[in-house]
């Protein structure tokens, strides 16, 4: 498996909170969440917690034991959990969390895990792209904030409702019904939506976080296929590129600024995990 990456960050003079890795046949990607303003509830920060989560998730998957994605998730949620237990409201809403999304080739299968709303697209040979992703957090960000239409912008009242909007789609985090994401219950990795490919049948996969799918929606730079077509001529900088110039083109566009991250892989087939020869390819 040769593997590359890009990664950006949304603002500058702020730690990037996304988090990008790889080991012989398999790589993560976490695209970190929280609150501004709440050391208070945890000291480290949102970087701090996507760096351990996806340091922990990489140790266990060089192991090439072939152990179901979710049972390792799990296992890495547990142990940066524990972590900072003692020191940090880790069971606040509003504490660090992240998106995750993996991949790795074992016995001639790509496994894949996605946990939130980051993206995977598997470049079919022959069929073009087929794109996964985990929608359940869309839908409910959908859901809770149904009462700000028709709200005026910019008034108490829109301020009021916001503020309960906010509230309603935190009680539905890691909730039955809701949306999961990993965070300091190891039990959210047994809602992740998981999969597996004839390694045959792919002659790539990308992964991206939600900053750099905006190339996609909303700049409608390029449609999926056209992210296979930008990573064969130009590699994940060509993504991440695209969609820093967007943003600085419209700098009152339809988002603000994100982190954003992109990791490549190719020649599936090449060695997978487990294999003692080849190498993780660049980064």
């Amino acid at each position: 498996m040769h593997v590359s990456m890009a990664t950006s960050a949304g603002t500058a003079g702020r730690p990037n909170e996304d988090f990008a890795g790889a080991v012989p046949g398999a790589a993560v990607l976490l695209d970190g969440a929280g609150i501004a303003g709440t050391e208070s509830i945890c000291h480290h920060g949102v970087a701090w917690y996507t760096h351990r989560l996806g340091g922990a998730l990489l140790g266990r998957l060089s192991r090439g034991d072939g152990r179901d994605l979710a049972t390792i998730l799990a296992a890495a949620i547990d142990e940066i959990a524990a972590e900072h237990r003692g020191t940090c409201d880790i069971t606040n809403p509003a504490s660090p969390q992240a998106t995750v999304a993996i991949v790795r080739a074992h016995r001639g299968r790509l496994d894949h895990l996605l946990l939130a709303d980051s993206f995977l697209v598997l470049d079919q040979v022959g069929g073009g792209p087929r794109v996964l992703t985990d929608e359940r957090e869309v839908t409910a960000r959908r859901v809770c904030s149904a009462p700000l239409e028709g709200v005026p912008g910019g008034t108490p009242e829109y301020d009021r409702v916001h503020a309960s909007c906010v509230e309603a789609l935190r009680a539905r985090r890691n909730q039955p019904g809701g949306y999961w994401i990993a965070k300091d219950d190891p039990h959210a990795a047994e809602e992740a939506v998981t999969g597996s490919h004839p390694l045959r049948d792919l002659a790539g996969v990308a992964l991206l976080s939600n900053g750099a799918s905006r190339v996609v929606r909303p700049y409608a730079l390029t449609d999926w296929a056209g992210v296979l077509g930008l990573l064969a001529a130009g590699g994940p900088d060509e993504i991440v590129g695209r969609v820093r110039r967007a943003e600085a083109d419209s700098p009152a566009g339809p988002a603000a600024p994100d982190d954003a991250t992109v990791v490549h892989c190719t020649d599936l087939a090449g060695f997978e995990v487990g294999d003692a020869s080849g190498t993780a390819g660049d980064g």
